[in-house]
């Protein structure tokens, strides 16, 4: 198993480790031989202790934050339960959003016959809302920020289909010619900010982003 690159370590105690995942990298190991490197298990090779504390999808990049003992990932787990994180992603999606800035407030749940895909779902989906606000307008594309309030799986991406706009790249919800547009999924965790588990001291974190 390849240990972590030193490079994408932003920072490191003895109580937290914070680092950049690559796109389509598995942030936990999967079902099968085939799923097993991941993040997490790149990380234990450096620092044994590591635990997870939260994941991207497979495809998306940026930062994570993962506990070095038991306590930290107690304290952050709860942090990330009671939304006392921050999260900021970029992303660029297809064609021209119509406003400079929106919240989506589509609950969401697993598409339970065609897994791991979520949908909007209002009588029996978990609520979900994201903000979304232009950073800039290119040619048939909009790159977004997104700040999601929520932390549901895959939000951020059945957002933007919903407003008509997926991300590029996105082989879950994208059309084929949205797909082809770009080699990977154009999102990324470009910031993240917690308390420290240990002396309560507020920390932020950015990476930029690579698109």
């Amino acid at each position: 198993m390849t240990a972590i690159d030193e490079q994408k370590i932003l920072y490191a105690d003895n109580h937290i480790l914070v680092v950049h995942k690559d796109p389509d990298l598995l942030s936990v190991p999967g079902r099968g031989e085939d799923k097993q490197d991941c993040l997490w298990r790149r990380v234990q090779q450096r620092f044994p202790t590591a635990l997870i504390v939260h994941r991207l999808d497979y495809p998306t990049s940026g930062i994570m934050v993962l506990g070095l003992s038991r306590e930290s990932h107690r304290h952050l787990s709860i942090q990330f339960q009671e939304r006392l994180t921050e999260k900021r992603y970029q992303a660029i999606v297809d064609g021209r959003l119509p406003r400079a800035s929106g919240t989506v407030d589509q609950p969401l749940r697993c598409d339970w016959d065609n897994r791991p895909l979520q949908i909007i779902d209002h009588e029996q989906g978990k609520p979900a809302q994201t903000h979304w606000q232009v950073l800039e307008y290119l040619t048939n594309a909009t790159r977004v920020e997104l700040t999601p309030i929520t932390g549901r799986s895959h939000q951020l991406r059945v957002h933007m289909q919903y407003l008509g706009h997926p991300i590029l790249g996105d082989r879950f919800y994208a059309n084929p010619d949205q797909r082809t547009r770009s080699e990977r999924l154009l999102l990324h965790a470009e910031s993240l900010s917690f308390n420290h588990p240990a002396t309560q001291e507020r920390l932020s974190f950015s990476a930029s982003c690579p698109f």
